[in-house]
């Protein structure tokens, strides 16, 4: 066999491979494809030279310095005040809050990468829905699906139009003006939103999330902290001998030995002096241990703390620090007074051995606590708190400032000033100098994850061009569909993209399909660029299901979803911005032969 046709059956190996492990979730996204760039420069199908070249492709500088600039928007508040401005001008209109808040969402997320602003947003859809007294599940699909909506209105509105064009432009294609796909996008997104509102927010649930069916009463409970003192009856005791196993109105959570928690072995331990436990309580509770028979706090046990506690739910957003590791490994007991009832994934509640599951953005934390300890536990970004949203401190004054870097990236590339990666280089540098976020969170604000899954995989895609791959694929793809003609073409371009991003990232989808898309129409003699349109767009076309994009991912636990609410609600979405895009499409990019 010749070597060439080896090399692209190793490299097709290697991309079947690396998209089985994106949908088996296999390893993290981003170890993947690092593992996918590191075999091919193993079996020197790439030269280091190859692979170092992807770090300075447009794209990823651009999408790394839009982390920064969304991450000072987040920080000095900009989305949160618009939408509290919402939640104050709907009243009690229903529909008005629906349109107001998935018209908040595709506004922002044209600008701001769409994540970040669905997280945000998020706690004030609750906020709203609570106002409403509505379900919160009847507003966070709409959330999701207007900021991916959004986010197509513009190029910097997701890293998958950046990724894209970057891909694009190393191919010889002329870069995207930053308005240029803004018709198609504002087309799509009054598609979305009016199938939204007239059938889709009539398919939602009406669920409710676990912390928010818990009663007020089992809310309002206390932790008292006894302790037994030297020459305590109590020592060398079972909780069950020692009658603290069946307390009335009171029950005992855990027993702390020098800083050690046998809250795991409560049926198994041997009371010690200078034990302490922890009970949890409402007042009744604790004046029945007081006056119980047999118990005594006086030479008995010493009552040393007691403070009101409270059972919130949290979720994890994309940059906690909690994301790819064991809460065990956080003891929040130690640092925020907080114990972890169950953690929620996907529909499925986790009970046993939690705190030993690695953590993933989107999982839901059932957590009991002291109100500060939340407070502090939230404050430190690693949980948002969906039970009681709360503001997180910003820095309001220098909101300004970020709003005017934006603009300015946004205006400035739109006069073609300098390339885009530069402005927003230059703009990202601003908003930390000017104090809209320090250092360390401009560097939290960048989702490395995604940049070096981009990176792995752009790595793959020069690998499928250096042999060959490309033309190969795209002639298949030719050879089975060239019945259909252009327009059927570009449906079936489109169809893949979205079909591929419900099970894989967007981003990889983006990487691998735009060479192919190009070659095809190079090969056809038609102009790439509605084609390269119809990847941009069909990979940020995940509505069907909660895992093909990160933003249903954060919604599917704070919703309270289950899986088939994404199939009834967002396949039929899907299906409607299919037919749209491929009629559309040709309106603004015609499917005409390239002259030579």
């Amino acid at each position: 066999m010749d070597a060439a046709v080896i090399d692209q059956v190793v490299v097709l190996c290697l991309l079947v491979l690396v998209f089985v492990a994106f949908a088996r979730d296999w390893m993290p996204p981003d170890l993947v494809a690092l593992s996918a760039a590191a075999l091919l420069l193993a079996t020197g199908i790439l030269a280091t030279e190859d692979v170092l070249g992807v770090f300075g492709n447009a794209g990823v500088v651009t999408v790394a310095a839009m982390f920064v600039l969304s991450g000072a928007l987040e920080r000095t508040g900009v989305v949160e005040i618009l939408g509290d401005a919402a939640t104050g001008t709907v009243g009690g209109n229903r529909v008005l809050a629906f349109l107001f808040l998935v018209g908040i969402a595709v506004a922002s997320s044209a600008f701001v990468n769409n994540t970040p602003v669905v997280v945000m947003l998020t706690p004030v859809a609750i906020r709203l829905c609570h106002h409403l007294k509505l379900a919160p599940s009847r507003m966070l699909i709409p959330l999701s699906y207007g900021a991916i909506l959004g986010g197509t209105c513009t190029l910097i509105g997701t890293s998958t139009n950046l990724v894209t064009d970057g891909v694009a432009q190393r191919m010889g294609l002329a870069s995207f003006g930053i308005f240029e796909i803004t018709g198609l996008g504002l087309v799509m997104a009054a598609v979305g939103i009016a199938y939204l509102a007239l059938v889709g927010y009539h398919l939602l649930p009406d669920r409710h999330t676990v912390a928010g069916i818990l009663s007020n009463q089992v809310q309002r409970q206390y932790l008292t902290e006894v302790i037994l003192p030297p020459g305590s009856q109590l020592a060398g005791l079972s909780l069950a001998e020692a009658g603290l196993k069946t307390l009335p109105g009171a029950r005992v959570i855990d027993v702390i030995r020098n800083d050690d928690s046998f809250r795991r072995k409560l049926d198994d331990v041997q009371l010690a002096a200078g034990d302490r436990l922890l009970v949890k309580t409402g007042v009744a509770g604790l004046m029945g241990l007081r006056q119980r028979e047999g118990l005594s706090f006086e030479g008995q046990l010493q009552e040393v703390a007691t403070r009101q506690t409270v059972v919130v739910e949290g979720i994890v957003g994309p940059r906690s620090s909690f994301v790819d590791h064991r809460l065990a490994e956080f003891n929040l007991r130690r640092r925020y007074g907080l114990y972890i009832i169950a953690v929620h994934r996907q529909g499925v509640n986790l009970r046993d051995k939690f705190e030993e599951v690695r953590m993933e953005v989107g999982d839901v934390v059932l957590m009991e606590g002291s109100p500060d300890g939340v407070h502090r536990l939230v404050e430190a970004g690693d949980l948002i708190n969906l039970t009681e949203p709360e503001h997180v401190p910003v820095r309001k004054s220098k909101a300004p400032v970020a709003v005017a870097a934006v603009l300015a990236v946004v205006l400035l590339a739109a006069f073609d000033v300098m390339p885009i990666a530069g402005l927003a280089l230059i703009g990202a540098v601003v908003v930390v100098v000017a104090g809209c976020l320090d250092r360390d969170e401009a560097y939290r604000a960048i989702d490395w994850r995604i940049l070096f899954m981009i990176l792995g995989m752009l790595t793959l895609g020069i690998a499928m061009e250096k042999t060959g791959l490309v033309e190969t694929a795209a002639g298949a793809v030719a050879l089975v569909a060239g019945t259909l003609g252009p327009l059927g073409l570009l449906a079936v371009v489109y169809f893949i993209a979205s079909a591929l991003t419900e099970v894989v990232t967007n981003n990889a989808v983006a990487v691998v399909l735009t060479p192919v898309a190009i070659s095809l129409a190079q090969q056809l003699g038609l102009d790439p660029r509605p084609f390269v349109v119809a990847v941009m767009f069909g990979a940020s076309a995940s509505f069907a299901t909660p895992v093909g994009y990160q933003t249903n991912t954060f919604v599917y636990g704070a919703g309270g979803y289950r899986y088939l609410d994404f199939v009834k609600v967002g396949l039929p979405l899907n299906l409607l911005l299919w037919l749209v895009a491929t009629l559309v499409i040709p309106l603004f990019w015609p499917l005409v032969p390239v002259t030579p």
